[in-house]
């Protein structure tokens, strides 16, 4: 076989593996529970976003599926990136434990509302737009422009009821079905 037909074979084959994941990532993508997604409500301070948040529902995705105990923790490294280990439990506190670890740039230094964020290296970044947050920055809410994706976190693992009852009605007041939500089970 002559070189030239082998590089040509060996380009058909990446190109074929590179469309099969590109068609898979987007057959396993969840429903679009706002097709008007709002822009950010509100600029974010960024060293009062940085700590540990506790997710207290999510519209669920498939890199998340059944986990429970989620948890997101924000630090800035010193090259201005924003590092990201967000943690879960299978079956609530007891089961099998795993994270993940991503680095984020902001995207809108204007209001630092929106990052872009990568979980598995360059090759793939998110949208990650902080689409309303407490006063004092106990609890945030987290989306992105297709709709699809929607976290509702707190800096306490169990917010009072009327807290979250609140959290949900502002889900609401953004656009999303509040009810295509998963509620998170904190241990």
């Amino acid at each position: 076989m002559k070189q030239s037909t082998a590089i040509t074979i060996a380009t058909g084959v990446a190109a074929a593996a590179i469309g099969s994941i590109f068609l898979y990532s987007r057959a396993t993508r969840p429903p679009v529970i706002n097709p008007e997604v709002p822009e950010p409500a509100r600029p974010v301070e960024l060293a009062r976003y940085l700590g540990k948040w506790f997710e207290i529902a999510r519209h669920e995705n498939r890199f998340q599926k059944g986990l429970d105990a989620v948890t997101a923790e924000y630090a800035l490294d010193e090259d201005g990136r924003i590092r990201i280990v967000n943690s879960g439990s299978q079956s609530g506190q007891q089961g099998a434990s795993s994270s993940v670890e991503g680095r984020a740039i902001v995207a809108d230094e204007t209001t630092n509302a929106k990052l872009r964020v990568s979980f598995f290296g360059p090759l793939y970044t998110g949208d990650y737009w902080v689409l309303d947050h407490g006063d004092e920055y106990d609890w945030s809410i987290v989306g992105e422009p297709s709709g699809r994706y929607l976290w509702v976190l707190s800096r306490e693992a169990r917010p009072a009821p009327a807290m979250a009852e609140t959290l949900l009605k502002r889900v609401e007041a953004l656009g999303y079905d509040r009810w295509a939500l998963r509620i998170t089970r904190q241990g």
